[in-house]
C-alpha cells in the first residue's frame, strides 16, 4: 500500500466517524457504530504511519475531521490501550500489539519459521523476511534485519507490492527454482526468493532474502533454499492441534486464502 492509499483510507474512515454521531435514519444505531469503528481504525492506521507519535491536530489535519472528534476518539482508545498518550502525543499502544502478535496468517507458520529465519541470517548475513500474499500485497509477517538495514528497513507488518522477488515468489513462479532480484526493485539491494508450501502442495508463504548488491547471488539461494525447504517440512509435520488458535483451544483459526500452487 502507498503511503498516500493509507491517508485516503484514514481520511475516508475518520470523516465517516466524524458524521457518526449526527445519526441517520436510514442507518440507525448498526450504521453510527459502523462509522466509529471506521474511524477509530483508520486513526491507528495514522499513527502506525507517524511511528513517533502524533498530536491530535496533526491526526486532525490528515484525516479532515474536526479536532474535537479525533479527540473523544483517542480518548476511547486510550482507555482500552489500544493507544498511549505521551506528552500530548499519540502512538498505538501495547494492547494492539498484543492482539496483532495473536493473529495466525496460517496455522504454524510463525512458529515453523523462526528458527530457519534466524539460521539463514546467520549463514549469510542477509536481510530475511517472510511474507503472505493479502489483498493483492505481499505482507511482512517474520523478519531477521541483516547488512541492507540501512539502505531499507527490514520489520514485520510492512505490506509492498508484487512486482517484488517475494511477490512474483508469492503468486507462483514461472520456472523453477528462486526468483532473483538484482537491484530491480531497489539500487543496491538484490534478493533471492523461494515459496514456502503447505502440506497439500499450495504457497502460502515465500521467503526472502536480501543483500548488498555485489555479492554472488549462488549462496544466498542456496541458502534461502534450504531455509524454505526446512520451514516447509515444519508446517507438514506440525501437530494437528496447530490449527487451533493459540491459547484458545478448540476454536478453529480465522480462514486464509493462500496463494494458488506455483
Amino acid at each position: 500500500m502507498t503511503a498516500r492509499g493509507g491517508a485516503d483510507a484514514a481520511t475516508a474512515g475518520a470523516r465517516g466517524a466524524g458524521t457518526a454521531g449526527t445519526g441517520d435514519a436510514r442507518g440507525g444505531a448498526a450504521g453510527r457504530g459502523r462509522g466509529v469503528l471506521e474511524g477509530a481504525f483508520s486513526l491507528l492506521d495514522s499513527l502506525r504511519r507517524y511511528g513517533d507519535g502524533a498530536g491530535v491536530t496533526e491526526l486532525a489535519e490528515v484525516c479532515g475531521v474536526p479536532k474535537g472528534t479525533v479527540h473523544r476518539l483517542l480518548d476511547q482508545l486510550v482507555a482500552v490501550g489500544a493507544v498511549e498518550r505521551r506528552d500530548r502525543r499519540y502512538r498505538v499502544g501495547p494492547q494492539l500489539y498484543r492482539l496483532g502478535q495473536a493473529w495466525e496468517p496460517y496455522p504454524g507458520l510463525r512458529a515453523a519459521a523462526r528458527l530457519p529465519l534466524h539460521r539463514l541470517r546467520a549463514a549469510t548475513g542477509a536481510g530475511v523476511v517472510l511474507s503472505v500474499l493479502r489483498e493483492d500485497l505481499a505482507m511482512t509477517v517474520g523478519s531477521v534485519p541483516g547488512e541492507v538495514e540501512a539502505i531499507v528497513q527490514v520489520q514485520d507488518g510492512v505490506a509492498f507490492g508484487l512486482d517484488t522477488a517475494a511477490g512474483r515468489a508469492l503468486r507462483g513462479p514461472r520456472r523453477p527454482g528462486a526468483v532473483l532480484d538484482r537491484e530491480d526493485v531497489m539500487a543496491g539491494v538484490c534478493c533471492a526468493a523461494l515459496p514456502v508450501r503447505a502440506p497439500d502442495g499450495r504457497t502460502v508463504a515465500a521467503l526472502t532474502g536480501m543483500v548488498r548488491a555485489g555479492r554472488r547471488l549462488e549462496p544466498l539461494v542456496q541458502a534461502v533454499a534450504e531455509a524454505s525447504g526446512a520451514v516447509t517440512r515444519a508446517l507438514a509435520t506440525a501437530p494437528p492441534d496447530r490449527a487451533a488458535v493459540p491459547g484458545v483451544p478448540g476454536r478453529p483459526t480465522p480462514s486464509f486464502h493462500p496463494a494458488e500452487r506455483a
